[in-house]
């Protein structure tokens, strides 16, 4: 059967990483796909020195749109981004990410299979000497293998390779702006919740390269916990508590982080981790912050 050649808009949200964007543009003007068939659209959230797309840095590129708003988030950026777009296909992005050439050509071939599908790809961690950096990425890798695999409920793709129709994002209200993280994972469970399938596809692969250290990944997973509690206590409104530890997935993480390099420094960055995620829980509850009110999510 042959693929269609559907027109693409990629979004990419970026707050103050003026290095690693033009490392993402340049990554993009390699694609392996009809130049006329996409476009870039970049949303500045709210970056101290507003962003600048300098010649170089897109110039094997199709028409590159910039928008700016006051800092929201990403999730927030996003929807920006989706509201500007042309494209029949939004395909979202990280500013410190680099797809690879046929990135678009596969999500244009699972969109051929599933055409109301929520498409993932394989994110692969590009800093290959940051210990921190591998350990985040485990902790995704993971979450993909275990969660997508069963019928849990607690599936979900991260937002930097993540791919939707255009008008199906649309009327499903698109990311919960409340959210500063964990807004891929909200939307997931709220595009499922709605009879929309997950399609992943380990072909469509972008390289992330995320500079951590030991205070950023402490910082990276005490958001990432407070985001957690704010999507079950979102999500609680509307549909039944998912808030239930799966000991399986997290002894999966540990046999991982046992099996590769560094197993003990690995194994202490997981202990951490948690430790982390934890305190970020606990400090969302405590200080309550609000619920969404947002009426797509109980649709």
């Amino acid at each position: 059967m042959k693929t269609s050649v559907p027109i693409f808009s990629i979004v990419i949200p970026t707050y103050n990483r003026p290095k690693q964007l033009a490392a993402c543009l340049q990554s993009c003007g390699r694609l392996d796909y009809p130049h006329d068939r996409f476009e870039i659209i970049i949303v500045d959230d709210g970056s101290p020195d507003p962003v600048e797309v300098h010649k170089k840095d897109g110039s094997n590129l199709p028409k590159i749109t910039c928008l700016r708003q006051f800092n929201a988030g990403p999730g927030s950026a996003r929807n920006m981004g989706a509201q500007h777009a042309r494209g029949d296909i939004l395909a979202f992005t990280d500013d410190d990410c680099a797809p690879t050439k046929q990135w678009l050509r596969e999500l244009a071939q699972s969109f051929n299979d599933v055409p109301t599908g929520l498409v993932g790809g394989r994110t692969v961690n590009g800093l290959v000497d940051n210990i921190f950096s591998i350990a985040s990425q485990i902790i995704i890798d993971e979450a993909y293998a275990y969660f997508l695999g069963r019928d849990s409920g607690l599936g979900f793709f991260a937002a930097n390779n993540m791919a939707v129709s255009r008008k199906l994002f649309q009327e499903s209200g698109g990311f919960d702006s409340s959210f500063r993280t964990s807004e891929d994972r909200e939307f997931c469970d709220r595009w499922t919740r709605q009879g929309h399938p997950l399609v992943y596809t380990t072909r469509a692969i972008v390289h992330h390269y995320h500079q951590l250290n030991l205070t950023a990944f402490c910082r990276q997973h005490f958001s990432y916990g407070r985001g957690a509690y704010q999507f079950h206590r979102t999500r609680a409104r509307c549909a039944p508590s998912l808030l239930k530890p799966d000991p399986r997935f997290y002894a999966s993480v540990f046999r991982r982080a046992l099996s590769g390099k560094k197993p003990l420094h690995m194994t202490g960055l997981m202990i951490l981790w948690q430790m982390a995620n934890l305190a970020g829980f606990l400090w969302q509850a405590a200080h309550h912050a609000p619920v969404s009110t947002k009426r797509a999510s109980c649709e």
